[in-house]
């Protein structure tokens, strides 16, 4: 069994054995996840496991398969409460050295599943990323509702024609 505490984080692809899978499992202590959450926005990261394999993938090329799962308290958008989710996403990335590094601020990558190969493979980095891309975007508290849009029937008389004295006050109008 591959225990959270021996593994690498950060992988050496010249070390890596292109004969059999490399297992990894990354689970981080209650610092890094309350470091992380600040960083991501959360209220709290309760619980955060990363566990997968990396194997070789065609004649140069690396293929993580993976699973992340999560428990994240984030605000509600509507009442700000907090709300609390359990998160389970299947992570596949191909790196291959046919693919060069983004440049730029934004770039947009034809494939997102496939990385450019650099000389390693950061778990950290990849476990991060697919946590937020994981989070809900619009947390919502159980019964949570946003109010129906006020209409113009509904606003106060005097604000129904702003611009109805303008003219007076340009000295257009009939004094």
């Amino acid at each position: 069994m591959i225990t959270p505490e021996s593994h690498p984080q950060r992988l050496r692809v010249a070390h890596l054995n292109p004969n059999s899978p490399t297992p990894f499992h990354l689970r981080p202590d209650e610092s890094v996840r309350q470091a992380l959450a600040g960083e991501l926005g959360l209220e709290a990261l309760s619980r955060l496991d990363f566990q997968g394999s990396l194997r070789a993938h065609g004649a140069d090329g690396w293929l993580l398969t993976g699973t992340l799962s999560a428990r994240v308290t984030q605000p509600c958008v509507v009442t700000l409460k907090p709300v609390r989710s359990d998160l389970k996403e299947e992570v596949r990335i191909q790196f291959t050295p046919h693919l060069s590094a983004p440049q730029g601020d934004e770039v947009e990558m034809p494939d997102e599943t496939l990385e450019p190969l650099g000389s390693f493979i950061d778990l950290t980095a990849i476990m991060v990323e697919a946590l937020s891309l994981a989070l809900p975007e619009y947390p919502r508290a159980p019964g949570a509702a946003l109010p129906d849009a006020p209409t113009a029937e509904d606003a106060p008389a005097d604000t129904r024609r702003p611009f109805a004295g303008l003219d007076k006050l340009l000295g257009g109008g009939d004094s």
